[in-house]
């Protein structure tokens, strides 16, 4: 086992998760993924240095022990789910896998002693806004009862992939824009539905900001620094 601190990627073989994971080995920093694979891949991973541990992170026994292995002094927390629409329709489920699970982690980082918490959230416009929400309000609680330090990063849309061509979206039935844009181009699908007609555009439908997905990771990585060279707990657009 190594002496180095690493970080614990929670659904770290995900879209945004995985591009992570490169960007974490391309610094030269300790990490291991944690991944159900319930919508990840074990090949988006970076394998040559970053372990891959598939389960729950709800089981806060598995994590305890990942903590102690690989000597975790941050947890960057991805998992969950993601589909705004899909959340209308089962807000439980929503609440249970964002909110419960991730009070779960919270629990463990602070009986463990991991001080060091980046949160990938989200402004609520639907239960799975608000199950993140829930998560930054647990955040702040903790931090400022324990010492335990936390970011979250509020983003919008996602798109593009790993320029090296690493990892990119692959989730099987997506539902991002850009994913089913693609899809639509290649002939995988007959259409691509377009939403609105009443906004300020030439053609009534809405416009999407996006940030570039290896932007994202390094908004990450720039985090982890932030935190642990004693940053406060803070929570950014």
């Amino acid at each position: 086992m190594s002496n180095e601190m690493s970080v614990l990627a929670t659904g770290g073989a995900g879209y945004i998760g995985s591009h992570l994971s490169h960007r974490l080995a391309d610094l030269g920093e300790p990490a291991v993924v944690l991944d159900n694979l319930s919508t990840g891949f074990r090949w988006a991973v970076q394998k040559r240095t970053t372990p891959l541990v598939v389960g729950d992170i709800g089981d806060q026994d598995l994590v305890s022990r990942i903590i102690d292995e690989h000597r975790v002094d941050a947890i960057i927390h991805f998992a969950g789910s993601i589909v705004a629409p899909e959340s209308v329709a089962d807000p439980l489920g929503y609440y249970l896998n964002n909110t419960v699970k991730s009070r779960a982690s919270m629990a463990t980082a602070v009986d463990k002693g991991v001080r060091h918490f980046i949160f990938s959230s989200q402004v609520p416009v639907s239960p799975y806004g608000s199950s993140k929400l829930m998560t930054e309000t647990m955040l702040a609680d903790t931090a400022a009862a324990h010492d335990f330090h936390c970011t979250a990063l509020r983003y919008f849309n996602v798109a593009g992939a790993d320029p090296n061509g690493r990892t990119g979206q692959s989730t099987k039935g997506a539902t991002h824009l850009i994913k089913v844009a693609c899809e639509a181009a290649q002939g995988k699908r007959s259409h691509l539905d377009g939403y609105g007609i009443d906004y300020r555009t030439p053609d009534g439908t809405c416009v999407h900001d996006y940030i570039h997905v290896s932007d994202l990771a390094k908004a990450h990585s720039d985090a982890l620094s932030y935190l642990r060279s004693g940053g406060r707990s803070i929570m950014m657009n």
